[in-house]
């Protein structure tokens, strides 16, 4: 039997083991530092889902590294409503400078899509994305991410910083919820 976790009403089943999550992220960084170099990128958190892939990433990178959060919204319960809202915006100056968008997972991508559009148009010089997981079955939108950590399948997982409701984000493996 497969290790399991309850979150309210729903039973999630061990999906991804926290040893290949960080061994995609050791992999993503290698990419990042030979892409980044000799450039002056600005980091961008995206809250509240990204945390513990952001601060797994982030230890494998330069410790010049700067890094700021923002955070948006689209998602309630275990869908998305397809409307983009900005909870917290990028504090820092993104104008002639690369940035390297830091994601936790792309479902319909309509999210990630906004923010970078938005990005070039307020001057950044390089806008990059990176995403510990993606579900190319459910893009809505063109977009490619440029560092991209696993591809999984069109399932609601929680673990590593993503959630049920609010809850299921501290374990260090990912979950997959389990047909009731």
């Amino acid at each position: 039997m497969k290790k399991q976790i309850r979150l309210k009403d729903k039973v999630f089943e061990l999906y991804i083991p926290e040893k290949e999550i960080v061994r995609a992220i050791e992999r993503m960084a290698e990419e990042i530092r030979r892409d980044m170099e000799g450039k002056d990128p600005l980091y961008v958190g995206i809250l509240n889902g990204a945390y513990m892939f952001v601060a797994e990433l982030m230890s494998k990178l330069p410790v010049t590294s700067e890094l700021t959060f923002a955070a948006y919204s689209s998602y309630h319960g275990t869908k998305s409503d397809g409307i983009v809202k900005e909870l917290l915006p990028i504090r820092s100056n993104t104008r002639n400078r690369p940035i390297v968008l830091l994601e936790d997972i792309i479902d319909t991508g309509l999210t990630m899509h906004y923010v970078t559009r938005r990005l070039k148009e307020e001057g950044a010089t390089d806008v990059r994305l990176a995403t510990m997981l993606i579900k190319p079955a459910s893009l809505q939108c063109d977009l490619k991410p440029d560092y991209v950590g696993m591809e999984i399948e069109n399932d609601f997982i929680v673990g590593f910083g993503l959630d049920y409701d609010g809850l299921g984000r501290s374990t260090r493996d990912i979950y997959q919820i389990r047909d009731n």
